[in-house]
């Protein structure tokens, strides 16, 4: 079963907050720079919570970072972005602030290949849990994938 648009919960939600205690205990650099912590502030409740996220990639002449929503446009990180996109971001021992951009449909699927393409089993594997299918590497299905999928860029603040 796809989990696509849908929440995770119980177990799942577990699995998937796990990786927060390793930046909480200061072990957050063992994740790499393939996940960051994201800091980010309740739209309805004004407290602070953190997400982690799989970067999709790293624009490091920019210091931007991109990254999807894998639950889709109602995951509630996505939400509370899209509400205050000033947010903070820890990837390895490193702490930035930045603001969060949602990239047009057509930019997101070029992400999207890009990613595919650099990490073919993992796009693969990804695709078939958020979207019940395994999606080949073409444009035509990225843009596709990218109408469910966010991309947000990550950008920093400072110049």
């Amino acid at each position: 079963m796809p989990i696509g648009n849908k929440k995770p919960r119980g177990f799942l939600l577990c699995i998937f907050r796990l990786p927060i205690w390793l930046y909480r205990i200061r072990l957050g650099w063992v994740l790499g720079e393939r996940f960051l912590l994201l800091a980010h502030t309740g739209r309805k409740s004004g407290r602070l919570h953190q997400t982690i996220i799989e970067v999709v990639r790293h624009d490091r002449e920019t210091d931007t970072y991109f990254v999807a929503s894998g639950f889709g446009y109602n995951s509630d990180w996505f939400l509370n972005i899209k509400q205050n996109p000033n947010v903070a971001i820890t990837i390895n021992r490193r702490t930035l602030t930045v603001r969060a951009r949602l990239l047009s449909e057509s930019k997101a699927a070029k992400e999207l290949l890009n990613y595919a393409n650099r990490h073919p089993i993992a796009f693969r594997e990804l695709s078939l849990i958020l979207s019940g299918k395994s999606i080949e590497a073409t444009e035509e299905h990225c843009l596709e994938f990218a109408k469910s999928v966010p991309i947000i860029a990550l950008e920093s603040d400072w110049p």
